[in-house]
């Protein structure tokens, strides 16, 4: 829940029940803005009579799209892959590992599941060329592998998966035609940002708008926003340490920046119907401040998802558009993303799991879903003037030019931790509990937990 207009030379707007899942996008070589020559090396691997089994979360429009990517390596190769998807993939997976019926690729959507099936020797390691090509084709490339290593049976670290889908979180919307009519600048820095803020309110306007608001996951928000802004105030190794808990909750730099957040939503006049309206006002709800007249708020950070929350008929690019969350230019930590991603682990080990890993990791397969619709990419391969939109090309430049990609944290914390005190420390907090004892309290629930 935390949880994209080039044309082409072909029909790309046909819709999924126009087109048969398997027949291909175009004629390989066709277009030459394609990487062909990541396809034509497929071509040296003869797996005719061979399946490949794919089990993942992608379901409706999303596998049609990856079932017309998929039909590559099948022409390429002579495999045949089954793709079945399924909205209990997390639960059907480990009850298929622990069967050994588990099939050939899983697509997981977080990899501290992943990492879990890791420990218990279900997921087969990737071999060190693999691994060294990732550092090498994505952007970040090292935070990609890292993601990707857990430990093994024997404590060990290995690498996993390749991650292929990703997810951006580091945005900022806002109205272009509210801004030029108030004559402000994207800011470009942290202390733009923060100063910009200011100037609105000077100018008797309310910069954000801010909403917690989930139902029964109330609190999820601000938890992206506190992850962001902790990237921003200290090195990604200590976000790595308090992810994993080596880091306590009420460390110093963890209350710091659940601070920062505080800055922005704890004040009065920065959030629109104020700091007390924060908790309450639902996530969904709370964008639509940016398109009132006058607005009722000049920005709102939320990740790349939040467009379907918009007033029907707005036009990205025309009615609104996004800045990446921007750095502290004061601290020197480079541009750190956060985001999510699908990461392709073997779970049945075989030829065709293996080639297809290979094809997963090629240019040409993030390219043909880019060329569709919903897919970013952080490979530098892949050819960004084939997103299928404008706004998908502007994430996925933020993503090519992060220095650090780090995964939603309370993703791959203890879900009693991510999905649950952390959530419900972050309602206290904007309601104003002290961060010192806010984060005392998580600490607390994590302790338990041992």
């Amino acid at each position: 829940m935390k949880k994209s207009l080039l044309s082409v030379a072909v029909a790309l707007t046909l819709s999924a029940n126009a087109v048969h899942a398997a027949d291909l996008l175009f004629a390989p070589g066709e277009d030459a803005r394609f990487s062909w020559s990541s396809y034509d090396a497929l071509k040296s691997v003869n797996l005719s009579g061979e399946t490949v089994s794919v089990f993942g979360p992608w379901m409706g429009d999303e596998k049609t799209n990856f079932e017309r990517v998929i039909a590559y390596f099948e022409k390429a190769t002579g495999a045949k892959v089954n793709y079945a998807g399924s909205d209990s993939f997390e639960q059907q997976i480990v009850i298929d590992a622990q069967a050994g019926s588990a099939p050939n690729i899983s697509v997981f959507p977080q990899p501290g599941l992943a990492a879990d099936l890791a420990a218990k020797g279900f997921i087969s390691p990737l071999s060190d060329t693999v691994k060294n090509a990732v550092v090498k084709d994505y952007a970040a490339g090292q935070s990609w592998v890292d993601l990707a290593t857990f430990k093994d049976q024997k404590g060990q670290d290995d690498f996993y998966g390749v991650f292929y889908r990703a997810d951006l979180k580091s945005l900022v919307w806002y109205s272009p035609d509210n801004f030029a009519d108030a004559g402000y600048d994207v800011p470009e820095t942290m202390e733009d940002l923060k100063a910009l803020t200011e100037q609105i309110v000077a100018d008797g306007g309310t910069p954000w708008c801010i909403g917690l608001g989930s139902g029964a996951a109330t609190g999820w928000p601000a938890t992206d926003w506190v992850e962001d802004l902790l990237l921003r105030t200290q090195p990604a190794s200590v976000y790595d340490g308090w992810v994993t808990n080596d880091i306590k909750f009420d460390d110093p730099r963890i209350v710091g920046a659940i601070e920062e957040f505080g800055w922005f939503a704890r004040n009065d006049k920065f959030v629109d119907g104020g700091a007390g309206a924060v908790s309450s006002t639902d996530f969904r709800d709370s964008p639509k401040g940016l398109f009132q007249s006058p607005p009722k708020c000049y920005l709102h950070r939320q990740a790349s998802f939040i467009p379907a929350f918009f007033p029907e008929g707005t036009k990205l690019g025309l009615d609104a558009d996004f800045f990446y969350f921007p750095s502290y230019a004061s601290k020197d930590l480079g541009n750190p993303v956060l985001g999510a991603g699908t990461l392709m682990s073997i779970t049945n080990d075989s030829k065709g799991a293996r080639a297809f890993i290979d094809f997963i990791r090629s240019p040409i397969a993030h390219e043909l879903w880019m060329a569709q619709t919903g897919f970013l990419s952080a490979h530098l391969g892949a050819n960004p003037e084939l997103y299928s939109s404008e706004a998908a090309k502007k994430q996925g430049e933020i993503l090519r030019y992060a220095t650090t990609f780090r995964f939603d944290g309370s993703d791959l914390m203890p879900g009693k931790i991510g999905a649950g005190s952390f959530w419900t420390g972050m309602v206290d907090y904007t309601g104003g509990k002290d961060a010192k004892e806010v984060a005392r309290d998580i600490q607390k629930t994590w302790d338990a937990l041992k």
